[in-house]
């Protein structure tokens, strides 16, 4: 198998596996098949059309990468066309393909596929996980048709379908109910709440100020950013539904790529990068960093911090393998960089 060694990364590594060393920035080698545990997934989505989505595994010391781990370990099979994100449940790995309206379902150590979810999918977007069972968001943007999936995770069978009247897009647990953000690409200003102990009961929670850019669950609770052209807000939304203002940031305006990692708030602005504190936030004096600017929609289109590491992707306006770089969360420094094995990195999972 083939795998990377990556010199780029600008602080002492520990391997962790017994590896001659090489002068060359990156170098690749066989090695036997290794277990994706201890990493990071990052989800290359691929052209539209172009079944290009692939999956590559990075190790949590930085050192080691290994690109399309699917098509590795599934005798060279495609993935798919178009992957949205990846959830992660149990010893599971659940990868949604948008365009081929399908998920792909592969042990999340080996990468070996287990199954494929098909049935009622229409362009699935979010993915979650909630009392034994799998909550799927669908928005087709051509059929102006939107719905939220329910499957059994024992045996992935199809449950119910759930009506929605917006865009559904990401979708998050919190003390086991289900929140889906009905926003998308900066437009759209509600959630829809799911009671999983009421039959599913919904209801739909309209945030006070700007369009939605992005929603997370963090300690039982979820969390979301808004904007305006001038001003940008954070809610908090509790596990029964109910929203609470945490700030205002007043001067910061279209705000999106909301993450929450190490009790701190971190989220962009164009192509700046800010963080404040969850318990006692401020506004930022100026941003933590000032990343790549890859043009209108192309600017952090991967953005994840885990592990007090910031994992922001340039997709080079998808014309060419996109590139990941790594900061540090605490200082904003720039720790590493490297090439993603794919078009248009979205995201970054960590697989403990």
């Amino acid at each position: 198998m083939k795998i990377t060694k990556l010199l780029t990364v600008l602080f002492a590594v520990v391997l962790l596996f017994n590896m001659s060393s090489c002068t060359s920035d990156s170098a690749e080698f066989d090695m036997s098949p290794i277990t994706y545990q201890n990493g990071y997934f990052i989800s290359n989505e691929g052209n539209f059309n172009s079944q290009g989505a692939k999956v590559t595994f990075l190790t949590r010391d930085l050192s080691l990468k290994q690109d399309d781990v699917y098509g590795y370990n599934n005798n060279k099979e495609i993935l798919g066309d178009v992957l949205q994100t990846i959830g992660l449940d149990g010893n599971k790995a659940y990868l949604v393909i948008n365009n081929s309206n399908k998920i792909v379902v592969v042990d999340r150590y080996t990468f070996k596929k287990l199954a494929v979810i098909t049935d009622q999918l229409d362009n699935p977007r979010g993915i979650t996980f909630a009392n034994g069972f799998i909550y799927v968001a669908n928005t087709n943007f051509v059929a102006n048709t939107q719905s939220v999936t329910k499957y059994k995770a024992s045996d992935y069978s199809f449950v119910s379908k759930i009506s929605m009247t917006e865009v559904s897009d990401k979708t998050v647990e919190a003390g086991g109910n289900v929140f889906v953000q009905n926003a998308s690409s900066g437009f759209g200003n509600k959630i829809t709440y799911i009671n999983t102990s009421n039959n599913d009961a919904k209801t739909e929670i309209t945030i006070p100020n700007g369009q939605i850019g992005n929603t997370v669950s963090y300690k039982s609770n979820v969390y979301t950013i808004s904007s305006t052209a001038t001003d940008s807000y954070i809610y908090k939304i509790t596990s029964t539904g109910t929203v609470t203002p945490v700030i205002t940031l007043t001067g910061i305006p279209n705000a999106t790529n909301l993450q929450i990692d190490n009790d701190k708030f971190y989220f962009s602005s164009a192509n700046k990068v800010y963080t404040t504190g969850l318990a006692t936030p401020t506004i930022p004096a100026s941003p933590l960093l000032t990343a790549a600017d890859g043009g209108l929609y192309y600017t952090l289109y991967g953005f994840n911090v885990i592990d007090g590491r910031i994992f922001a992707s340039d997709v080079k306006k998808f014309t060419e393998e996109s590139e990941m770089v790594i900061y540090s969360a605490a200082t904003g420094s720039k720790m590493g960089s490297l090439k993603t094995g794919g078009l248009g990195a979205n995201g970054t999972y960590l697989n403990p």
